[in-house]
Formats: C-alpha cells, structure tokens, sequence
C-alpha cells in the first residue's frame, strides 16, 4: 500500500513516515499542497495523511475544494486543535478521519491500514491461492498452514499479486504500489524480492513469470 504524508514539520514528519514505513507501507513525504498535488497528479495513493494547519493555510479548505474536484483518495487529518468543532470541520471538509496531537503512531498505523482497507473493499479479508493464505488483517502468510516469515516488502508484494490474480502484474505496477518514490525503477528490487517470495514459499511454485512484463500467481500447474 502507498501512501503520502503531508506535514511541515520536519520531526512530526519523520517519525510519522518511519512509523509507517516499518509496518510496510511504501510512504512518500512531502512539507505542503503544492508538492502534494504535484506527487497526486502522476502516482495513485491508497491514503493521505495531512496536517491540519499548513504554510499555505487551514488543510480543511483545501482537501474540501479537492473533494469537489473529484478527489477520491482516503485521508486522515492530524492536528493539535482538538476542539470537537474543529474535528467536525475537518470531517465536513472531506477527511476520513482524524486523529489529534500527541498521538500514538501505533494507533497511526492502525488507522491508515484502515482506510486502506475502506478503498479496496472488494478484496476478501483472507486472500488464497492453493494451500497459500495471506490475512489482510493479522498480516500473516501461511502455506500448507505454516507461518511464513515475510518482510514487509515480500508481504506488499505477495498482497498485491493475490489481489490481481490471475492477472499479470507489470514490475512498473509493482514498484508503483509497493515502493515509493525512493525506489530506482530501472534497478532489480522487484525480482530480487519476487525471488525471495519464491524460496521462502517453496516448491511447488505458485509466482510466475511472464517474460518481459511481469509476474502472476495461481495454482501450481504452471503457467496457461
């Protein structure tokens, strides 16, 4: 899942992104509107994470005009005004939710996974190919009923790949959802984590391969 943080602070910013980025979600960071929209105009985000107050002003007006426009993405507003008419505003203006200052980024993490969850509400909570269940809600993998131990990156992946099945993801697709803006994407991080996937889950295979495009998961039979 990718997501965006738009915070001026700088140390808000970062714990809030370390925060997510431990949990597995690919994270862009960025310090207000005008570099937000920027990065909303040519990458597709599963949630917003804004500051309430901004250099360029009240984010409440903003994602309002925004949601007028069309703007469709999750968003969770974090701010130190705690008054309830202050949360009833930011609920009004377009935000999904709202969590106010100091918090627990525990409870950040929880609520973005969340909201996430609110926009792909046609993926089934337990997702399956073969003897392979992946739970979107304990983030836990299993074959033949063992746990199987996945780094974030390996479990976006995987998540991503069961979710599209039996469709061909592109590794552009890939680095697009499971990476942020951080990743190279001429570099081989997509296969070298598909790679991974694939010893950790063992034989027989259930990733494939389609030359010059991009990876697919099904039963184990091969490839139609």
């Amino acid at each position: 899942m990718r997501v965006i943080v738009v915070e001026d602070d700088p140390d808000v910013r970062g714990a809030v992104v370390a925060a997510l980025r431990s949990a597995g979600f690919a994270v862009d960071e960025v310090a207000n509107w005008s570099q937000a929209d920027l990065s909303m105009s040519v990458n597709d985000y599963d949630c917003l994470i804004l500051d309430r107050v901004l250099p360029e002003g009240d984010s409440a007006d903003h994602l309002y005009q925004r949601r007028q426009a069309g703007m469709a993405v999750p968003a969770i507003m974090l701010t130190a005004l705690d008054d309830i008419s202050h949360r009833v505003e930011g609920l009004e203006a377009g935000a999904d939710d709202y969590l106010t200052k100091p918090f627990s980024t525990d409870e950040l993490v929880l609520r973005v996974r969340a909201l996430c969850r609110r926009r792909t509400t046609m993926v089934p909570p337990i997702l399956r190919v073969d003897d392979v269940t992946l739970d979107v809600a304990r983030r836990e993998v299993r074959r033949a009923g063992v746990l199987q131990m996945l780094t974030p990156k390996e479990f976006a992946v995987l998540e991503t790949l069961l979710s599209r099945q039996p469709a061909v993801v592109t590794r552009t697709e890939l680095i697009e959802h499971c990476w942020d803006e951080r990743a190279d994407p001429a570099s081989n991080v997509v296969d070298v984590v598909v790679n991974q996937l694939r010893r950790k889950l063992g034989e027989p295979a259930v990733i494939f391969t389609t030359r010059g495009t991009g990876y697919w998961i099904g039963p184990p039979a091969g490839p139609p």
